[in-house]
C-alpha cells in the first residue's frame, strides 16, 4: 500500500486511469487532501463509493507523529515530528507581520557537514520521501485549522529545514509540483517559496529551468580558504563554481538570489570581509541575508557585537547592495534546526 501524497496530481491522474476511473477525479483528491484536509478517503464524499473503496485498498493517508513542540515568547512554534522509522525531522513555523512562513525540512540529518550546524552533528541518516516532506506543510497548515486561523494565511515556504535540498533533488521537485499545484493542491505561488543550498552546484542551474521557485545561497565568506573550513562542500564546488552557477540561474527580471550571511566574530565579520563581499557579488543580482550567528553548546563560535553587524550591514548598504540582517525568531526556544532534536536525543 503506498502514501497517495507521494503522487503528484499527474501522477494519480495517469494511476486513475489505469484503473479505469476519469483522470480529472485526480483534482478532487487533492482538494479533499490539501484544501479540505480530509482524515480519510471515506470523507471525499463527491466520490462513488467504488472509488473511495479502491482508493482505501490501494493507498492510505497519513499525519506526521508530533513528538514535541516548543512555542517561542514571538509565537515562532517548532515541531519536532517522529517519523515511522523512528527517525526525527524538525519544522518550524514563523509568524510574519500578515502571514505565516513555514521551513521545511528535507533530509533526516545532513551530510554537508558545516561546521557552524548543529543538524550535522548527528550525521547524514537518510532522504525524506515526497510524502514527508508534503506533510509537514500540509499538517502546519492543520494546525492553523485547530487554531481557526485560515490555513492559507501559510503563504511562505523556506527550504532551510534539516538537510541540503538539493542532495534530495527528484524528491524536491515532485514535493514543488504539489506545492506550486494553484489549482488543486497547496495553492503557493513560485515567488513565495525559497530553495536554500549549500552550494551544490551542478544542480542550481537545473533547478532554475525546473521551477520558478526562488534561490537562496549558504555564502558565509568571502575566500575559498574560510569558506572551506566553515563549509566542506566547498572543497568540491569552490567559490568560483558557485557564483559562476548562480550568474547562469533562470530568473524572473526582477528576481535576486538571496546569499545567506552568517556572521561569526572574528571569522568573517571584519571591514574587509564586507567590502570584498560587495566586489565578490557584484556581477549578480543578489541581495545579502545577515544572520548572526546562533550560539549553541556544541559550537565554539561566537556571535559578533551589535556594532560589529551594524557596521558590517551598513558597508553593504553604502556600496548600493541589496542587504539585511535577519531577525532572529524562536531564540528562546533553540529554534536553529537540530536544537530540539538535539534535546531530545540527548535526553535519558
Amino acid at each position: 500500500m503506498e502514501n497517495i501524497q507521494d503522487y503528484t496530481r499527474e501522477e494519480l491522474s495517469k494511476w486513475l486511469e489505469s484503473k479505469g476511473s476519469r483522470s480529472f477525479r485526480a483534482g478532487q483528491i487533492f482538494k479533499w487532501i490539501y484544501l479540505k484536509q480530509a482524515q480519510s478517503f471515506d470523507e471525499m464524499t463527491d466520490l462513488g463509493k467504488d472509488l473511495r473503496c479502491l482508493l482505501t485498498e490501494n493507498f492510505y493517508l497519513f499525519r506526521l507523529d508530533l513528538e514535541d513542540k516548543q512555542v517561542s515568547s514571538d509565537t515562532t512554534e517548532k515541531f519536532l515530528f517522529r517519523l515511522a522509522d523512528g527517525h526525527h525531522i524538525e519544522t518550524v513555523l514563523i509568524p510574519e507581520k500578515d502571514h505565516f512562513t513555514l521551513c521545511v525540512s528535507t533530509q533526516v540529518g545532513c551530510a554537508m557537514d558545516c561546521k557552524f550546524c548543529l543538524t550535522a552533528k548527528g550525521g547524514f541518516k537518510r532522504n525524506l520521501t515526497v510524502a514527508e516532506i508534503i506533510a509537514q506543510v500540509r499538517d502546519a497548515r492543520f494546525f492553523l485549522v485547530q487554531k481557526k486561523i485560515d490555513p492559507l494565511n501559510l503563504s511562505n515556504i523556506v527550504f532551510m529545514g534539516m538537510g541540503e535540498p538539493l542532495a534530495n533533488y527528484d524528491n524536491l521537485i515532485k514535493s514543488l509540483a504539489i506545492i506550486l499545484d494553484t489549482d488543486y493542491g497547496m495553492k503557493f505561488a513560485a515567488r513565495r517559496v525559497t530553495v536554500s543550498t549549500s552550494g551544490l552546484v551542478p544542480k542550481i542551474v537545473q533547478l532554475g529551468l525546473d521551477t520558478d521557485v526562488n534561490l537562496a545561497v549558504s555564502l558565509n565568506a568571502i575566500d575559498d580558504k574560510t569558506r572551506s573550513g566553515l563549509m566542506p562542500i566547498n572543497e568540491k564546488y569552490p567559490i568560483a563554481a558557485l557564483l559562476s552557477a548562480c550568474q547562469k540561474f533562470t530568473m524572473k527580471p526582477r528576481n535576486k538570489i538571496t546569499f545567506e550571511y552568517i556572521l561569526i566574530k572574528g571569522i568573517n565579520d571584519s571591514r574587509e570581509d564586507a567590502l570584498k563581499l560587495v566586489k565578490l557579488l557584484a556581477p549578480i543580482r543578489a541581495k545579502v541575508n545577515l544572520i548572526p550567528f546562533n550560539e549553541h553548546e556544541e559550537s565554539t563560535f561566537k556571535r559578533p557585537g551589535h556594532k560589529q553587524i551594524l557596521e558590517f550591514l551598513q558597508i553593504l548598504l553604502d556600496n548600493d547592495m541589496t542587504a539585511m540582517t535577519r531577525k532572529s525568531k524562536g531564540a528562546d526556544i533553540s529554534a536553529a534546526c537540530g536544537q530540539l532534536k538535539a534535546k531530545l536525543v540527548a535526553t535519558p
